[in-house]
């Protein structure tokens, strides 16, 4: 599988900025998350403006190798032609949030930030946007080179053992 350019797609809470970061530093490659193209802020409450966002992703996509992950179909569908790899983190909507949780372990509960977190990753498999699992998985199967779907940590873990 030719990594040189590695797209990660997937539900929040799925494990994409974890594998990201290990291959990216496997590979010695930049990694890219577009969460922090998308948003503005830190605390995710205002989205940059959708050209720019799109323009910063496209940059990131020019460069001649990298890792890049995200959730937003919108945003990835305009770089998905410069990957030469697409992985899939086709993880359950329960374990996400779970993942999540346990991520966000010192926030407070009734934080209206996680509270809409948990609900969005709640329901990857209702959403019928860009970012939902139709749209992902209708990138996947558009994608002609070398890909992968991973159905849970083992597959993931395994996957970074044998890159």
């Amino acid at each position: 599988m030719d990594l040189t350019r590695t797209l990660i797609i997937g539900n929040s809470g799925s494990g994409k900025s974890w594998l990201a970061q290990r291959l990216a530093e496997q590979l010695h490659t930049p990694w890219t998350d577009l969460d922090q193209i998308h948003w503005l802020s830190d605390e995710h409450c205002i989205a940059r403006p959708r050209n720019e966002a799109l323009g910063m992703a496209r940059r990131a996509a020019s460069e001649e190798r990298w890792v890049i992950e995200g959730v937003y179909g919108w945003i990835l569908s305009e770089i998905i032609h410069r990957a030469t790899a697409l992985i899939w983190l086709s993880i359950g909507d329960e374990e996400c949030v779970a993942n999540i949780r346990q991520r966000e372990t010192g926030r407070d509960e009734q934080d209206l930030l996680l509270i809409a977190l948990l609900e969005w990753a709640g329901s990857y498999r209702q959403r019928q946007e860009s970012s939902g699992f139709a749209a992902h998985q209708q990138l996947f199967e558009g994608f002609c080179s070398a890909k992968i779907r991973l159905e849970g940590r083992e597959e993931i873990t395994a996957l970074v053992r044998h890159s």
